[in-house]
């Protein structure tokens, strides 16, 4: 029999690779994989599997995160104050044991005054105000670091860009959620319809997509509301002695405070507001997701402290994930950039959570057999946190007796090629190049976000370009004009225009983001990344070999055989060479000491607000052999500090860490040590 422990320890270790790499989607891509619900799960999972092995519980856990990194492109701030999350409860059993365990820390407390206010399903942001005026927005981030967003942040109107009243405190950290009223969401979506472009997922979404616009015309253009839930630094100022009264100083403030809140309540006050809230669900005018509860009163807010991500005073009672019940009416296999096939169920409309539901994703031919849906069948449809809805359970019970169960067809429902399906894999595949279906998902990959992020060009858009030929290779999208593109459906004159412009500013790019909008399979952002570190004269690449390519570190024979193959395809390789030809690769620091070894051995670390980005200098860095991590100990060799250092400069001062400025850095990656 397998060992418990050695068990417990290997589901632990998975655990916290999807969590980092579901904290990664939903925080820094804005592109969640997975239900709030699922993610719940897996959290509580590994909080549970630490619980019972305390000596496993590590500080780069993803329990002890909140959220993941800032994404790149925006200047790095941190929170002077940690911007902390929630703990989660799902039902009413575990909110009493919540009560009862804080009661119990306090010293047996008869009853708590508990302040109820809806969890908004937005952008959790920090606004700092100095003597009355707005300063700096940024997102939470990782909780320690986020994103300066406040050009964008100003254009949200109610955000005060100077605070109420004669005497507002010399600083004050206001926290809140940013989010879109769902009836603005609805019409920003239709006109994305009416011009050719691909609609947002869900208010969140497009709540996180318009705050990381560049140009703060775009998020003036889309309304969006602001609503405070709590203060960092400057709170003592305010004079408020619970949470109740500081959202009543923050509206004497000017700030928008929500009506739909409760404060000093008892905990079956707060039982029944979340209650109501739960039924009043559908008719709200934003998303919201549960109900925060916190003990009002700050002097024992104080008293009961914070864990190591999280308060010990406040929890979310989170609302049930949304399912319904319907008939599966017909299955039918979609077809992926990388010719996967993927089953999706077909379903008699119904209603989940205010939207039509008529698809649902059935993965793979595994997760069919393990489900054994068939057509006909009465199943449980779950849309939890807004992501595409899934078949979870089928009512057996409710079956009828002629159902048979469903295969994948063995030929590409697109092309008819004969499938295929590789040993030791779940995913089964088109494996035919000219393939329509895969043509169309690999044009739309090349001008994804994270690959040539090109504005403009929608799923519709890809539709008409690769039906009048005018799109076979990525590089026929530089080829298009705005005399060409006029004559397509939904495309004006100013539209034609402004895609023009956006594909000549995506020639404009890096090696890592061309060698992942290829869409080689294995290579993923990361892959690409250490590819184009290792080649900064991408040309190299074609006359390389497997054994080279696996050569490199983090480049094991999956990604070096995947490489390979799709290099020596005729086809491929001359559309790589023709877009090498076409784009302009940036070399930047990041890749002029791509070779260098000047600092290999060395572990850096990076703290406080730099003239260039953190991403940057993280680049260069590593480029030049060393290594960046988060936490200053004592194997750190240099701490690059900007202004504003805060805690890791202490640190790295009581441990004798040597500390440097951005000149000094500059001379390491160019010199190597001894010149600093």
């Amino acid at each position: 029999m397998p060992d418990a422990k050695a068990t417990d320890r290997a589901r632990l270790l998975e655990l916290r690779q999807l969590l980092e790499h579901h904290n990664h989607r939903y925080h820094v891509l804005d592109d969640p994989e997975i239900s709030d619900g699922e993610y719940d799960r897996l959290f509580r999972e590994a909080v549970e599997l630490e619980t019972r092995h305390p000596d496993w519980a590590t500080a780069d856990s993803p329990t002890r995160r909140v959220g993941a990194g800032p994404a790149e492109g925006f200047r790095t701030v941190e929170h002077a104050v940690q911007m902390l999350s929630l703990d989660n409860v799902m039902s009413r059993e575990e909110l009493e044991a919540f009560d009862a365990r804080v009661r119990r820390y306090l010293g047996g407390a008869a009853e708590l005054a508990y302040s109820a206010e809806p969890k908004y399903d937005g952008v959790a942001v920090e606004l700092v105000y100095e003597d009355g005026r707005f300063a700096l927005g940024s997102t939470r981030g990782d909780g320690r670091t986020g994103e300066d967003i406040s050009h964008n942040l100003r254009t949200v109107r109610t955000i005060p860009l100077r605070l109420l009243g004669s005497e507002p405190p010399p600083l004050l950290e206001v926290r809140g959620e940013v989010l879109m009223p769902l009836g603005e969401f609805a019409r920003m979506n239709r006109e994305r319809l009416e011009a050719g472009l691909e609609v947002f997922a869900n208010p969140r979404n497009s709540t996180a997509g318009t705050l990381r616009q560049l140009d703060p015309k775009a998020a003036a253009s889309r309304p969006l509301e602001f609503f405070p839930y709590g203060i960092g630094r400057g709170g003592e100022a305010l004079g408020a002695k619970g949470h109740g009264e500081l959202l009543e100083r923050l509206r004497d403030f000017g700030f928008r405070v929500d009506a739909r809140r409760r404060a000093n309540a008892s905990l079956a006050a707060a039982l029944e507001f979340h209650e109501q809230l739960e039924r009043e669900r559908d008719a709200l005018p934003y998303e919201v997701d549960g109900t925060v509860l916190k003990v009002d009163d700050f002097a024992l807010q104080k008293r009961l402290g914070t864990l190591n991500r999280s308060p010990r005073w406040a929890v979310a009672f989170k609302f049930a994930p949304r399912q319904e019940t319907t008939r599966v009416l017909g299955i039918e296999a979609s077809v992926g950039r990388t010719g996967t096939l993927t089953p999706v169920a077909v379903l008699a409309p119904v209603q989940i959570g205010g939207v039509t539901v008529e698809h649902a994703t059935l993965h793979n031919q595994d997760e069919i057999d393990r489900l054994d849906v068939r057509i006909g069948d009465t199943v449980f449809v779950e849309r939890a946190g807004d992501v595409i809805p899934k078949v979870v359970k089928v009512v057996r019970e409710r079956r009828p007796p002629d159902t048979v169960p469903y295969r994948l067809p063995e030929t590409c429902p697109i092309c008819g090629a004969r499938v295929e399906r590789a040993e030791g894999e779940v995913a089964t595949r088109c494996p035919n190049g000219a393939c329509p279906a895969k043509l169309r998902q690999s044009l739309l990959h090349f001008v994804s976000r994270n690959a040539l992020d090109v504005d403009g060009l929608g799923e519709k858009l890809v539709d008409q370009l690769v039906e009048r030929g005018l799109a076979r290779v990525p590089s026929d999208f530089f080829a298009l004009t705005a005399e060409t593109l006029i004559e397509l459906e939904r495309m004006g004159e100013k539209s034609a225009a402004n895609l023009v412009a956006a594909l000549a500013r995506a020639k404009r790019t890096t090696g890592a983001r061309l060698l992942y909008a290829l869409g080689i399979r294995h290579v993923g952002e990361r892959g690409a990344a250490v590819l184009a570190r290792a080649f900064p004269d991408l040309r190299a690449l074609l006359a390389a070999s497997a054994e080279q390519l696996e050569a490199i570190d983090e480049v094991g024979p999956t990604i070096a055989q995947s490489l390979r193959l799709w290099l020596d395809d005729a086809e491929n390789a001359a559309e790589f060479t023709r877009l090498l030809e076409l784009l302009e690769i940036e070399t930047g620091p990041a890749l002029e000491h791509a070779q260098s070894d000047v600092l290999a051995g060395k572990t850096f670390v990076i703290t406080g607000t730099l003239a260039e980005p953190r991403s940057t200098w993280k680049a260069r860095l590593e480029a030049a052999g060393a290594k960046v991590t988060d936490s200053v100990s004592k194997k750190t060799s240099y701490l690059l500090a900007g202004e504003n250092a805060g805690s890791k400069l202490e640190k790295a001062r009581e441990l004798g860490v040597a500390v440097i400025d951005e000149a000094a850095a500059a001379r390491l990656v160019a010199e190597g040590p001894g010149t600093e």
